[in-house]
């Protein structure tokens, strides 16, 4: 059913309120003026938030090994690392860590699925993801993902489990315990010294490495610069994001052909043009259509959606992003990562600046209602402020969200509490630049273990996955 502009603004008159407070994370805000009741929390000389008395764990403890500053009474371990870990077939361990996904493991393990953003030919490229017999793609292209096993006493195997696939950066999880890896690249055969088009979405199984076998990709979900995707368990529904620029990309929703049913090797089956792959298009409470999603400066910003077939999925002659016209449908810079939880996707619009018609931002999440086809501004982080270009998104079970920072300058992860305050959780310490002119690489990957009590994330350059433990707890609403 589609809901129209004047059905939405006569809805919005009545429940608009209610609509911005969904779900347990609650409205979330970062910017001034926004729904959180309180100051931040004061800061000290490094800007970190000092003190016992905000929402977070405390200031950040600076690393002695110079790899991750964390509150006191924390620690990390390395899973993995580029260059000097290796795999079970003996080769290094592959760099540009990105997207992640955890399971539970046989025998108590913890089964982890990580993204390698690797783009271009393998000959750029130090370490990228070995071609592992039987799970190429495309031989020529330098990215995919590895499986990494996780036993209690510390023992880690890590294996290949897609290989020959481009700039796997984000992805998703699905119910039936499967990974979807993204490409967010869409090179054509003969491009870039690519032998296959690329673009697409793969499925890979952290359970069964027959399954994993002569990789297919999912057609049906479209060829453009993929970023994140989740499936909506009950419905079947499937949301992508497209992080793209020239214009700006699009938020997508793949709906299956009547009568599918979700499960293992399932998307595997589909027919390339299975199911309708369509793209949204935004409308405010007096019912005007919402060209960009920068144009949303207030917490609490309820859009309504409409779902816009998209003509050519595959983007034979025109990408996909170009197919509409400026009135069709609603762009956003820099889509992201996105996580399932509260009965909707949470979504991550990095940053907005000059290319985008909106005010400017330093990133957004918002939450996409499936059964009230709405759009909530739940997160909006304002240019200059602590944290910038949040990247990667999981909900935590202590409460709020946890973000990965891919900005300027010093990067973090931090996380958002259900009454709007942002705190950091861990700082990249580990200066991949020089002393006169520093860099730090972004965070990605970041997920909490299945049990709660292991926060795994990784330090994209040169690629190193850590898993973080300490006190964690649900933390009051200041």
């Amino acid at each position: 059913m589609t809901i129209t502009r004047r059905d939405f603004a006569r809805r919005s008159a009545f429940t608009g309120a209610s609509v911005a407070l969904v779900g347990t994370v609650g409205a979330l805000a970062t910017a001034p003026g926004a729904l959180a009741a309180d100051e931040p929390a004061e800061t000290d000389a490094t800007g970190e938030q000092a003190g016992k008395g905000g929402p977070g764990y405390g200031p950040l403890v600076p690393d002695p090994e110079g790899i991750l500053a964390l509150p006191a009474g924390f620690s990390y371990r390395i899973i993995t690392h580029s260059g000097v870990t290796r795999l079970e077939s003996g080769e290094y361990t592959p760099s540009n860590h990105d997207g992640t996904a955890a399971f539970d493991g046989p025998r108590g393990t913890t089964l982890l699925v990580n993204n390698h953003e690797l783009k271009g030919a393998r000959s750029k490229w130090k370490h990228p993801v070995p071609l592992a017999e039987g799970l190429v793609y495309d031989p020529a292209a330098s990215g995919g993902c590895t499986v990494v096993e996780v036993h209690r006493g510390g023992e880690v195997a890590e294996w290949v489990g897609i290989a020959g696939t481009s700039t796997n950066c984000a992805g998703g999880s699905t119910s039936w315990g499967t990974w979807l890896t993204c490409e967010e690249n869409s090179d054509r055969a003969g491009q870039n010294g690519m032998t296959k088009d690329h673009g697409y979405v793969f499925e890979v199984d952290p359970y069964d490495r027959r399954a994993n076998r002569n990789p297919r990709p999912i057609k049906a979900f479209g060829r453009f610069d993929h970023e994140a995707v989740v499936i909506d368990p009950k419905r079947g529904h499937a949301y992508l994001t497209e992080d793209a620029s020239q214009p700006n990309g699009l938020l997508f929703r793949w709906v299956p052909p009547h009568g599918f049913k979700h499960g293992r090797g399932q998307l595997r089956g589909l027919a390339d043009d299975a199911g309708v792959l369509q793209a949204t298009k935004c409308f405010d409470s007096g019912g005007r259509f919402v060209d960009d999603l920068s144009r949303a400066t207030r917490i609490g910003t309820v859009y309504g959606v409409d779902w816009i077939d998209v003509p050519d999925r595959d983007g034979r002659t025109v990408p996909v992003r170009e197919q509409f016209d400026d009135g069709d449908i609603t762009r956003a810079r820099k889509l992201e990562g996105m996580w399932w939880a509260d009965g909707g996707a949470y979504i991550v619009s990095s940053y907005a600046r000059d290319e985008s018609p909106g005010e400017p931002h330093d990133g957004q999440v918002w939450f996409y209602d499936p059964r009230r086809r709405t759009l909530t501004l739940k997160v909006l982080l304002g240019t200059g402020g602590q944290f910038d270009g949040p990247d990667n998104i999981t909900v935590s079970p202590y409460g709020g969200l946890v973000l990965a920072e891919d900005g300027e300058g010093g990067q973090h992860l931090f996380g958002a509490t259900e009454s709007g305050r942002t705190y950091p959780i861990a700082r990249n310490d580990l200066n991949v630049g020089s002393e006169a002119e520093p860099e730090f690489s972004e965070f990605a990957g970041v997920v909490f273990s299945p049990d709660g009590r292991t926060l795994y994330a990784s330090i994209q350059t040169p690629g190193i996955m850590v898993a973080i433990t300490g006190p964690w707890r649900r933390r009051r609403s200041h």
